[in-house]
């Protein structure tokens, strides 16, 4: 079927008509030329083209024109259908005669000037009795084909405004979760780095340091839901070295990162919320030294992020008490890849609780 675009080109609109008709006018051609072939009449190719895709075919063309802006001008719509039922079985009425009169005229034309030529009067009372009903189909079958390419076009810019609506409203929710997830991770950030102010000053002013490229990056971000891992990997280490400045040894961190999955995209501040969600309930409750372990690679077509702490785990990980940051994240991943992601939360064999995302690998060089 050609595309919408090119149907509305009018030079590509009217050659596609044209051709349409003639392949209709051929056709039948053909099967009067066949069909005369074994009578005691049989008639040329030459004639069986002029009497029936010119004379007949090539009429029906020409009249479908004001036939087809009729067809738009008096659309059918709910509330008007009988007045312009009425419209269209007068105009269909005249299409006919209209029709009739024109072939009367070219075969008039077409006949031999002697004793046998066909005068226009025979012509057309022939076409009357022959015709009439059948140019009657040909008009309503016109406008049906118009009214059908009408009802798809606007099927069309229909499913085209509800996609853009649907897209428009996910942009709008992921800038949302977005510009919730900021505040948060900013607001706890600046908590660690006060807990540290009365205890330890140079420290405090360091983790200020980092807290700065921080927000600058963040803020820098805002408007971006996917970045490379590399990139998502710099940021956390900035928000690691505050957390180690205010944990010292008690907190040692280690990454497992696959060469070829550094340049994956991710989501903007992915791995963050699961590092601060470690940190909170696998280290902070602690005295003794924490580990967290993060773990990238490609799998099966897939990014899987891991991130592991050695705590206590939770009882039930498939029913954990979900703080802003990871119900965010769950609903910035459920936004971005629908059912093609899963989060999941285990308990480790050796203790600790394991945070797992899959998402489909899709390469930023290549994006």
């Amino acid at each position: 079927m050609p595309s919408a675009k090119a149907i509305q080109n009018p030079w590509a609109k009217w050659g596609l008509i044209f051709g349409l008709w003639t392949l209709i006018g051929l056709a039948f051609s053909a099967q009067f030329y066949l069909s005369r072939a074994n009578s005691i009449l049989p008639v040329t190719w030459r004639y069986a083209l002029e009497h029936s895709l010119i004379a007949e075919w090539y009429l029906f063309a020409l009249l479908s024109i004001p036939t087809l802006w009729l067809a738009r001008r008096f659309h059918f719509q709910r509330g008007q259908w009988p007045r312009q039922l009425a419209f269209h079985l007068l105009a269909s009425a005249a299409f006919s005669v209209l029709w009739m009169t024109l072939r009367a005229l070219i075969e008039e034309w077409l006949s031999p000037a002697d004793e046998s030529q066909v005068t226009f009067k025979a012509a057309f009372n022939v076409a009357l009795a022959t015709t009439f009903f059948f140019n009657l189909l040909i008009y309503w079958g016109i406008v049906s084909v118009s009214h059908a390419i009408e009802y798809y076009r606007r099927y069309q810019e229909r499913e085209l405004r509800n996609a853009e609506l649907e897209a428009g409203l996910a942009q709008a929710r992921l800038q949302a979760l977005q510009m919730q997830l900021n505040p948060h991770f900013l607001f706890n950030t600046l908590h660690s780095i006060s807990s540290l102010m009365h205890k330890d000053v140079e420290a405090a002013d360091r983790m200020i340091t980092r807290f700065g490229d921080l927000l600058r990056v963040a803020l820098e971000n805002t408007q971006t839901h996917e970045v490379p891992l590399r990139q998502e990997l710099d940021f956390l280490k900035s928000y690691l070295d505050i957390e180690q400045t205010r944990f010292g040894d008690r907190l040692s961190v280690r990454m497992d990162i696959a060469p070829d999955a550094l340049e994956a995209r991710v989501p903007n501040l992915v791995l963050q919320p699961l590092v601060e969600n470690a940190i909170q309930h696998g280290i902070e409750p602690h005295a003794r030294p924490g580990q967290i372990e993060l773990r990238a690679r490609r799998e099966d077509g897939k990014l899987l992020l891991e991130v592991r702490d050695n705590g206590d785990g939770l009882p039930d990980p498939q029913r954990s008490d979900e703080g802003v940051g990871v119900s965010n994240t769950r609903a910035r991943l459920q936004q971005l890849y629908g059912d093609a992601h899963r989060f999941e939360f285990h308990n480790g064999e050796k203790g600790g609780l394991l945070v797992s995302v899959h998402i489909p690998f899709r390469s930023a060089a290549t994006q």
